[in-house]
């Protein structure tokens, strides 16, 4: 005789509640500690965030085209006056001499007290000095001796544009064994994706290298700015699966977010993902707020797989 394996109603609508009030829970607790990336340099938009984010929240500062390692620093002292911790860029093809590394990293620890650098090669096609990659810099000993050791590199789970993903992994575990041997901790950083699919298979591969992975995300903005920042930094599939979902493209004209792909990488699995980073392109505040609207649990589960977060 086949058994009845038929749910009574009330149980089932139990069964969603419970498990729709774990995700509740999982939300915020994924996005606790979660860092932030400045895209604007409005300094007032740094004294706002203090009332929305938590003191000690880590803010990178990015390194653009134009910008020096002086501006860096000023910006870096202003984050550290507003109860943030600074977490400036590093960019091996930026850096024209050892010296002026050497002066970058005592000025950052000196006037802003920061301990903590997020370390990359930089888009440059051509060094402007002695460096050309992460490990480079790494290498010159400089970091910890002015007690910058807490180092982000970079990872790629949609691939790297010019770099194959051999060369990748190789690289990583050559700056896993030098950040053991120097007394650094070492992190990865992601570039930002609109997906969870790849996000979640590249940390699954990554639990073989035992470092913390913060998930690169972009924080609310227009889907046009979201569009040509992800064209800059080669995002290639996650903008095609974009331009596959006309829904997702309706609902990102008006106003973009990470909510599905948040809510997915939330959800327990076997990847391990130590926080997530969002990148600001809508604004530093913009972020700030919308984070801190989760974390006070002012959003709502919506049937699309995603939640709607409320006023702020």
């Amino acid at each position: 005789m086949q058994a009845d394996l038929t749910v009574e109603p009330d149980t089932a609508a139990r069964l969603v509640g419970a498990l729709q009030e774990d995700e509740r829970r999982s939300i915020p607790a994924l996005l606790a500690g979660a860092s932030l990336e400045l895209s604007s340099r409005d300094p007032a938009e740094i004294d706002e965030c203090a009332a929305l984010l938590d003191p000690g929240t880590a803010v990178y500062i990015s390194m653009p085209p134009g910008q020096t390692y002086h501006g860096n620093v000023a910006l870096a002292a202003r984050l550290r006056r507003a109860g943030f911790r600074p977490v400036p860029h590093v960019a091996a093809r930026r850096i024209a001499s050892r010296d002026a590394l050497g002066e970058y990293l005592a000025r950052a620890a000196g006037e802003a007290g920061v301990d903590s650098a997020l370390v990359i090669a930089g888009d440059s096609d051509r060094p402007s000095g002695p460096f050309d990659s992460s490990r480079a810099l790494l290498e010159t000993g400089l970091f910890q001796r002015h007690g910058v050791v807490r180092i982000g590199v970079a990872g790629y789970p949609e691939g790297h544009p010019r770099i194959a993903e051999t060369a990748l992994e190789t690289a990583l575990t050559a700056k896993k064994v030098l950040a053991r041997g120097a007394g650094l901790d070492l992190q990865v950083v992601t570039q930002f994706c609109f997906e969870s699919e790849p996000i979640l298979a590249w940390a699954a591969k990554m639990k073989g290298h035992g470092l913390p992975v913060r998930v690169g995300l972009p924080g609310p903005a227009s889907l046009p700015r979201l569009l040509r920042f992800a064209a800059l930094c080669g995002i290639g599939n996650s903008v095609r699966a974009l331009k596959t979902r006309p829904r997702a493209i309706t609902r990102l004209l008006v106003e973009a977010g990470p909510e599905a792909v948040v809510r997915d990488i939330a959800r327990p699995r076997g990847a391990v993902i130590a926080g997530v980073h969002f990148f600001c392109f809508g604004g530093l505040l913009r972020t700030a707020r919308w984070l801190r609207a989760v974390r006070e649990g002012r959003f709502e589960l919506t049937p699309d797989g995603g939640f709607r977060v409320g006023a702020a």
